[in-house]
């Protein structure tokens, strides 16, 4: 992975942990993007600015790091999320697992455990990204079929035809007017009984 193009937002409520981070991270190659002191901070910055990574810490004013990690996974944004953390306790762990954190690292943290850490927290980010994409169009195009599938039917009982000539029926319709077929679908099944 390129790590000159990865792009990273810091979230710490301590300014020295923010300036060491920063430090390591920009020898590196990595681009700070931005820095916050608490999770509402981090929440905006990584909505405006889609970095590639937030390295946040756990506990933070306001809104701690596990409630913003959440959140960012509720409202789909596309950044990994890294947590940076005093706490090793299996009690974090798990609700970093359920809060959709893609990395775990305890404080003191150094160059060696956190660039690998980022790494893959971007790599396995950007594959779940991928993943859902394409789930996504898998399930419109199975929402699509569907919709041609009922209009079919409504045509084949309304004008007697079979199941051959209502398909051509609707992609014909769709060549003519300039439409895709789903949506053709979706007007036959709007119209009147």
């Amino acid at each position: 992975m390129d790590k000159t193009a990865l792009r990273v937002v810091i979230a710490d409520d301590e300014p020295i942990t923010r300036m060491d981070l920063k430090e390591i991270l920009e020898e590196k190659g990595y681009q700070v993007i931005g820095e916050a002191t608490d999770g509402f901070d981090a929440l905006e910055l990584c909505k405006n600015n889609s970095p590639d990574v937030v390295l946040m810490d756990i506990k933070m004013p306001l809104l701690d790091g596990l409630s913003a990690a959440r959140i960012l996974q509720e409202e789909h944004v596309p950044t990994a999320v890294v947590l940076l953390t005093a706490y090793s306790e299996k009690e974090f762990i798990e609700k970093a697992k359920a809060s959709g954190v893609s990395g775990y690292l305890v404080k003191p943290v150094d160059e060696k455990s956190i660039i690998p850490c980022i790494e893959l927290a971007v790599a396995r980010n950007r594959e779940m990204q991928k993943l859902q994409k394409d789930i996504a169009k898998a399930e419109e195009r199975l929402e699509s079929r569907s919709i041609v599938e009922k209009a079919k039917g409504k045509i084949m009982e309304s004008n007697g035809l079979n199941e051959q000539e209502a398909y051509e029926f609707i992609r014909k319709l769709s060549q003519t007017k300039k439409l895709s077929m789903r949506r053709v679908a979706e007007i036959i099944l709007q119209a009147g009984g």
